[in-house]
């Protein structure tokens, strides 16, 4: 993806701390930060932002948090948030790869991988969002028998995610080939895979979990 860069956008960022949390190591307790209860779902490279939007408004009783590393990329999530003024939305301005500064063990219900990056090059295969080390992240952050829901256009990526996952030990449920023409109706859609669609891309979707034993 090649990224236009937007001058403006760390100080808009910046003049928005009611969306986006520029020090998240700051932060105690999400529940706290948000004053709910509400089950915590997460987006790992958020992009713009749409499908967060979205999922905050249909789902009123859960808090959503994107985490995207590029300002240039994040402004346009957070200007959605100022727009539609969400109180379960929040973004953090971060690496992926730093994931235990900001989340505790345990603490996150549901995690979104969305038309991430394929990295397709066999060099870059560290890089991929479902590669082996991510999960090892994923796994200590999200509660026992917390889901991942992941969607990409990319077969190659689709088919290597499969593979990634299922050596990792973790249950694949509801995989769709062609998520637009399955029977799947509680789709919530990204920038990404709108534009995809109107174009007939095929979109691949699949949930996987963890399987972590229960403290006694």
């Amino acid at each position: 993806m090649r990224l236009r860069n937007k001058p403006w956008a760390m100080e808009y960022l910046q003049s928005h701390p009611e969306y986006v949390i520029t020090n998240p190591d700051d932060i105690q307790s999400w529940k706290q930060h948000f004053g709910t209860d509400h089950p915590l779902h997460v987006e790992v490279g958020t992009g713009k932002g749409k499908f967060l939007k979205d999922m905050s408004e249909k789902y009123p009783n859960i808090n959503f948090i994107g985490v995207e590393k590029y300002e240039s990329v994040l402004v346009s999530g957070v200007e959605k948030a100022v727009e539609s003024k969400p109180t379960n939305l929040a973004f953090i301005h971060a690496d992926v790869n730093n994931l235990f500064d900001y989340f505790k063990e345990n603490e996150i219900d549901q995690l979104y991988i969305n038309f991430t990056d394929p990295w397709p090059k066999a060099r870059h295969e560290k890089r991929r969002l479902t590669y082996k080390g991510f999960l090892s992240k994923y796994k200590k952050v999200l509660k026992n028998n917390g889901e991942i829901h992941f969607k990409t256009d990319n077969q190659g990526l689709f088919e290597y995610s499969i593979e990634s996952m299922s050596s990792f030990g973790m249950i694949l449920k509801n995989v769709s080939l062609d998520l637009h023409k399955s029977s799947w109706d509680d789709n919530v859609m990204t920038e990404y895979e709108e534009k995809f669609s109107k174009k007939n891309y095929r979109i691949y979707r699949l949930e996987a979990q963890f399987e972590k034993p229960s403290s006694t």
